[in-house]
């Protein structure tokens, strides 16, 4: 089984009930929350290591750190092999500062983007630009239905029903 898997399992499986799976979404939030508040502090390093070093470098456990991988690996400009990764598999950390930022807000992680990190990286109205981008992608907008006595959209002057609508 791959540490993804692993992960999964323990964050969404069947075999951990509700209170155990509330631990374990709260400690690793608070962990994810640390790692972001370090990354973002020097946020042009990437960093390259393994699984394992990764988890030792932020003081974590290779299940959490695998979490915390697959949650940013969209955020990467080369996104990571998560789904075969072992502790060994070599990682690169080169993060796409604005798809992050566009990704926390998609994930309504407030307490991610709402970081006090952020202001060194991106101004605000940035931020603003991002997360009205992201709010508007979730908008659904309905076209105009034709209805069935209007004049034909094709332009032949004839109703919908009898023309275009016949099919």
């Amino acid at each position: 089984m791959t540490l993804l898997e692993n992960w999964r399992n323990k964050a969404y499986g069947d075999a951990t009930d509700d209170r155990q799976k509330e631990e374990i979404w709260k400690n690793y939030f608070i962990v994810e929350k640390g790692i972001y508040e370090s990354i973002l502090k020097n946020p042009k390093d990437v960093i390259k290591c393994t699984v394992a070093e990764l988890a030792t470098k932020f003081d974590t456990d290779i299940q959490t750190i695998t979490g915390f991988l697959d949650g940013i690996n969209d955020s990467l400009n080369k996104p990571n092999p998560i789904e075969e990764m072992k502790e060994d598999t070599e990682i690169s950390l080169d993060i796409d500062l604005e798809k992050l930022y566009y990704n926390m807000v998609e994930a309504k992680a407030d307490w991610l983007y709402n970081l006090p990190e952020w202001e060194s990286l991106l101004d605000e109205e940035k931020r603003k630009e991002l997360y009205k981008t992201q709010k508007k992608s979730g908008t659904v907008v309905k076209e105009k239905k034709i209805g069935r006595n209007d004049p034909c959209p094709c332009g032949s002057g004839k109703k919908y029903k009898f023309c275009c609508g016949k099919n």
